[in-house]
């Protein structure tokens, strides 16, 4: 049985409580760049990225490759502290997918951020077929010097969609990668999942809940569908090919996936920071902090929390 108690007073297993619980006090991630690409725009998988990404490859709040590690989390942690006493931090390798280079390439980045003293964990970005056996036992030793956190890029397990958003692998690599990084006593194995994808219908995100229900991750991003301006996506969008979700639409089935998935899973994200220099749709997104106020609210006059309609091994 999930202790609430120790949710901080939310209606969820947020990111923020758990970092709380695991380290006695609130904790910032640092977004980095690592200085990688993808197999899906190096030419391995494709060269057009996924359909919903950007030439930034997702790090648009990352630091700048152009900077070594240290560099980059010294730079941060200053401006941070310049406005919050804030004293520990999580090294977030973000841009791209970070595991996509050789394995000493790796040791050396990653070994240099966990020695920060600053920081207590190390946060990975990547895609499941960028996990090759070294790679994990990498991650793996590093695991016993400071907390590894691997997220990986999901999106949906619907094969159909996977297709359409350039995904590059099939959802058995994505199990397949689980359950190595399990195997390895990673401290935290993130699902990334967007909702909204065109195509898809509230069943579809729903579907999705449930199989990563009966996975050993332990958290999940709930990351909503952005149009980016540069991307393949902006054209369909462009075209009429779909429309993004209202806010009342999401804010509904956010609060859904919650009440189905375990309550031990932690909420690493519950919409997204689409740089806002970037994003054509949906714009109500730009207002992040009333969007999840708005959602608090909602679940508060529901009397819902996370995991309320959860049920091992039975779908919604």
């Amino acid at each position: 049985m999930t202790d609430r108690s120790l949710w901080n007073s939310r209606p969820y297993y947020s990111l923020d409580a758990y970092c709380r619980n695991t380290f006695g006090e609130k904790v910032y991630r640092l977004a980095l760049d690592g200085g990688m690409t993808c197999p899906n725009r190096d030419g391995t998988r494709g060269t057009r990225g996924c359909i919903f990404c950007s030439a930034g490859g997702s790090g648009e709040f990352a630091g700048s490759r152009h900077l070594s590690v240290t560099e980059q989390l010294e730079k941060q942690i200053s401006l941070i502290r310049l406005k919050r006493p804030i004293r520990k931090f999580i090294a977030y390798f973000q841009a791209y997918t970070n595991t996509y280079a050789p394995v000493h390439v790796l040791r050396e980045l990653f070994t240099e951020a966990i020695r920060c003293p600053d920081v207590v964990a190390l946060s990975v970005a990547t895609r499941p077929d960028c996990l090759p056996d070294v790679t994990v036992k990498l991650l793996a030793e590093l695991n016993r010097i400071k907390p590894v956190w691997v997220e990986l890029g999901l999106q949906t397990i619907h094969e159909e969609t996977a297709r359409y958003i350039r995904r590059g692998y099939p959802l058995s690599c994505f199990t397949d990668a689980v359950k190595r990084l399990h195997e390895a006593s990673i401290a935290q194995i993130i699902a990334h999942t967007i909702l909204g994808l065109p195509g898809e219908t509230d069943q579809h995100v729903y579907d999705t809940m449930n199989f990563l229900n009966a996975q050993p991750v332990t958290g999940i991003k709930l990351q909503l569908l952005h149009v980016l301006s540069g991307t393949d996506l902006a054209r369909d969008y462009a075209e009429g090919r779909f429309d993004t979700l209202t806010r009342e639409h999401y804010i509904q089935l956010v609060i859904r996936c919650l009440e189905i998935l375990t309550p031990e899973l932690v909420i690493h994200r519950l919409t997204g920071d689409g740089s806002k220099a970037l994003l054509l749709a949906p714009l109500w997104s730009g207002a992040k902090r009333t969007v999840l106020n708005d959602l608090h609210h909602q679940m508060k006059l529901l009397n819902t929390w996370q995991g309320k309609y959860y049920k091992k091994d039975e779908k919604l």
